[in-house]
């Protein structure tokens, strides 16, 4: 059930990515040859939106990997929001650069139906990705589609730009063919603002959700009262959401069999899971114990020279 709930919940993550970044090629591209700052500016704003949506997916999936993996995507995500950052200065200087050297005509009228396409799709992408995580009850979709009070504030923006210059165009009133250019400013602002909160976002979950040692002693003692566990080695808790992920590492009889050893990892797993509520995945590693030192076990251990643990 569970497994079906990723499932489902990545591919809403898929719809914003491949949505968003549809949206960002044409209204680039029409922003382009309409000249229209605003619709570029909103352009980068839907690839911010499409890299919200990537990170969305690395949450989804992080439940599924180890530590190092999830650890990397995160800082993969902190790299990428950096570069977002970098690219609203851009938008933003760019904008500042046409207002100060002056306006002289508005964008081709064909912009405002690119813009007009646009709001209709983020509506669907919304609604859709609304219903989802409110169905799936899924934190991290949630969060996501909670961004969409941005995308309304730069699609009105981007509308008022073009459509303002438009007016100023066709009436002879030179001050409004600014609006392009100003509502490429506020875009980029927004922008800045997005992926300021993707870095903060990223670097929280890189550093601060991962247990400290003395936090983890409960966990420890739950996984070495499992019968057949000898030692639990660098068990590992980390936050996700209102929920926790355990990877454990356990040392087991080295004489016992391989599926012995995983049926081992398999009860520890099951304790994580039936005492604790909180627990959302245990990833257990099984490895042999050291036969060079002696050791005390929770089971009794027969001189048989293939003993077993399962009772």
């Amino acid at each position: 059930m569970s497994n079906d709930r990723n499932v489902q919940a990545e591919a809403g993550a898929w719809v914003g990515i491949i949505g968003n970044l549809l949206l960002a090629s044409m209204k680039g591209s029409v922003g382009w040859f309409a000249s229209s700052n605003a619709l570029m500016a909103d352009a980068f704003h839907s690839v911010s939106d499409a890299v919200g949506s990537i990170a969305g997916l690395v949450g989804i999936r992080t439940k599924d990997r180890s530590y190092r993996r999830a650890k990397a995507d995160c800082i993969a995500a902190i790299i990428v929001s950096i570069l977002l950052v970098f690219v609203g200065y851009e938008i933003a200087r760019g904008s500042l650069v046409s207002i100060l050297s002056g306006v002289s005509r508005a964008p081709h009228g064909y912009a405002v139906l690119a813009i007009l396409i646009s709001i209709v799709v983020k509506e669907a992408m919304f609604l859709y990705k609304y219903k989802l995580s409110k169905r799936l009850g899924h934190q991290v979709l949630i969060e996501h589609a909670g961004e969409h009070r941005s995308d309304v504030y730069s699609s009105l923006a981007t509308l008022i730009g073009v459509g303002g210059a438009l007016v100023g165009e066709w009436q002879g009133i030179s001050w409004l063919l600014y609006l392009d250019p100003i509502a490429g400013l506020v875009i980029a602002m927004l922008v800045l603002r997005m992926g300021y909160r993707f870095v903060i976002r990223a670097i929280r979950k890189t550093l601060n959700n991962q247990w400290r040692s003395e936090d983890t002693k409960e966990l420890v003692c739950v996984a070495a009262d499992v019968p057949g566990v000898i030692s639990v080695h660098d068990l590992r808790a980390r936050d996700q959401g209102h929920y926790v992920r355990i990877e454990v590492t356990i040392c087991v009889d080295p004489r016992i069999s391989v599926l012995d050893g995983y049926r081992i990892g398999k009860r520890v797993k099951n304790r994580f899971m039936d005492q604790l509520s909180h627990i959302s995945d245990v990833m257990v590693h099984v490895n042999p114990y050291d036969p060079g030192y002696p050791y005390k076990s929770n089971h009794l251990v027969m001189d048989d020279e293939h003993p077993t643990i399962l009772q």
